[in-house]
């Protein structure tokens, strides 16, 4: 019951930062800007460091979450780029918007939620103790998760009716996360691939995908100093937690 009761936590912190974005829409350069920053300290701070530790104390080659970094961010890159060359001849092909591209970045977003909640779960099947420290990490970030689901689905181009509905999935994701654990145990050796493939496609989003477009109207040394702050805001976050 604990993981559950804990994953709720997840699925209101999800829910704050997506409507945090939905009601500040006038300043979204600016929240893309910290958006992007928080992205890239995510995968410097929390998702390679676990890869390390993982492969430390499971003697796996470094070389396997390396090559699923590198398919995470080609994937990522190469269903953007073959959308937008679908849509060729449309005007949003020049500014580099299209709103399917939001709802892939979306729905790739709830897949990791979905992921730290089986975190959560597998957590508990070790010890309560370390299933608490991981939810603790989970609920911290999840703000974000919410803050960059709405800004992806809103920068390109899609209406907030469906940047509601994506933000209500990858809010619900962590318990459905939770749910499924009490199904299978997952091994260190398989994690380790989901996370290279995920930091792939986060580094993706955040420097090729969000920064060019919270920059293309011009950059400020206020947005410069949100970006730096997103990536320190989770150096915070990822060392308490």
């Amino acid at each position: 019951m604990t993981p559950i009761i804990l994953s709720i936590f997840t699925f209101l912190s999800t829910l704050s930062g997506g409507i945090f974005a939905l009601k500040k829409q006038k300043w979204i350069k600016k929240v893309m800007s910290f958006t992007a920053g928080i992205i890239i300290g995510v995968v410097a701070f929390d998702l390679l460091p676990e890869i390390f530790k993982i492969i430390s104390t499971q003697n796996i080659s470094s070389t396997v979450p390396m090559v699923a970094l590198v398919v995470g961010f080609l994937v990522f890159h190469i269903s953007e780029k073959l959308l937008l060359m679908h849509h060729a001849e449309e005007t949003q092909y020049g500014p580099h918007h299209h709103p399917k591209v939001g709802v892939l970045s979306a729905l790739a977003l709830s897949g990791h939620s979905f992921l730290d909640g089986v975190g959560i779960g597998l957590g508990f099947q070790i010890n309560a103790t370390v299933g608490v420290a991981v939810a603790i990490a989970v609920i911290g970030h999840d703000f974000a998760d919410g803050l960059n689901t709405v800004n992806l689905v809103l920068i390109n181009k899609n209406k907030n009716m469906k940047a509601l509905k994506l933000l209500f999935l990858d809010a619900i994701a962590p318990i459905l996360g939770v749910l499924s654990t009490r199904l299978f145990h997952l091994s260190e050796a398989n994690l380790v691939i989901y996370l290279g493939f995920f930091a792939g496609f986060l580094l993706y989003i955040g420097a090729s995908d969000i920064l060019p477009q919270a920059h293309e109207d011009g950059s400020t040394k206020t947005m410069i100093g949100l970006t730096i702050f997103g990536a320190v805001f989770m150096f915070v976050v990822t060392r308490f937690a």
